[in-house]
């Protein structure tokens, strides 16, 4: 029989955990930012491996703030720790092993996991093997360790090989076809978010989330009208830029995002909207989708 199961991907914020979902599943659904905390909920990727299929879970990184919003993020990570089959820990090759020694003390239920040693064409094999031996010293928490490079390709089969040895037998959670049980809207979102990343800097992208009010699909073309939520009036200035020349670079990132994705061309219609106080209110944060 075939095997199945979901694969938490987990770490600390910014350390690359959807630039590796969207690697190994070889399209492009999960936001990228090098900021941290972009992610802000879990979401799923579906791979077929051999006879098997592999739910990749991406999940916001380990992290404590005092926003409700935080609060949720990190919820969202534990959630994912307690519920997938095997968890990835993934652990950039410049990270001290301090925050995989962390990651040890939430696994409160010692679920088989593996480890993920990123960016290894960052650094000199001296200290690729240095930082190896490191973690071998705690060989007795981890199932593997993968030296892994998504710029030069390197350790996708043999971490989806060491996943599926650790898989029970299992028919088909998903149809073999799809890529991700996400709804369309919220792909999108996760795209214009991205193109706010893009083109904000200090704390703008992190004040600012989309709701999508509409979307109209054609064969060849999609519609769709979005709001940008924000705290402050002062903002709403930031986003909107002079004459509209922000949100403008806002809309044409996103439709690009959005068409590559599609394949079908884009009419984007973009919005801005005040919301004070919005990432510390629970009820309004459930009316956006994030579900405690």
């Amino acid at each position: 029989m075939s095997k199945a199961g979901f694969v938490a991907i987990l770490g600390r914020p910014n350390a690359g955990k959807s630039t590796l979902v969207n690697h190994i599943l070889g399209e492009k659904i999960a936001l990228v930012s090098h900021k941290a905390n972009a992610t802000r909920r879990r979401s799923n990727a579906i791979v077929m491996y051999e006879d098997n299929q592999i739910i990749f879970v991406d999940t916001p990184g380990i992290h404590e703030k005092e926003k409700v919003l935080n609060e949720f993020m990190l919820e969202e990570a534990m959630k994912a720790m307690s519920d997938c089959d095997v968890l990835v820990y993934l652990a950039p090759v410049t990270d001290d092993i301090s925050h995989y020694e962390n990651f040890l003390k939430l696994n409160k239920k010692n679920k088989k996991h593996i480890i993920v040693l990123s960016k290894i064409d960052q650094v000199k094999q001296e200290k690729l093997l240095k930082r190896i031996m490191q973690y071998n010293s705690l060989s007795k928490h981890f199932e593997a360790l993968i030296p892994f490079s998504v710029n030069k390709s390197v350790g996708t089969k043999d971490l989806l090989v060491e996943i599926t040895k650790l898989l029970d037998e299992s028919p088909y959670l998903y149809d073999p076809e799809d890529i991700t049980d996400e709804l369309i809207r919220n792909i999108y979102k996760e795209f214009i978010r991205e193109a706010i990343f893009d083109n904000y800097s200090d704390e703008i992208p992190y004040y600012c989330d989309v709701i999508i009010d509409k979307i109209d699909e054609t064969d060849t073309m999609d519609t769709v009208r979005a709001t940008i939520i924000v705290e402050k009036e002062s903002q709403k200035g930031i986003i909107i830029g002079q004459a509209g020349n922000a949100i403008g670079r806002v809309g044409k990132g996103a439709r690009m995002k959005i068409e590559a994705f599609s394949g079908k061309k884009l009419y984007l219609d973009l919005f801005v909207s005040v919301k004070k106080g919005w990432t510390n209110d629970k009820e309004f944060l459930s009316d956006l989708g994030y579900q405690w």
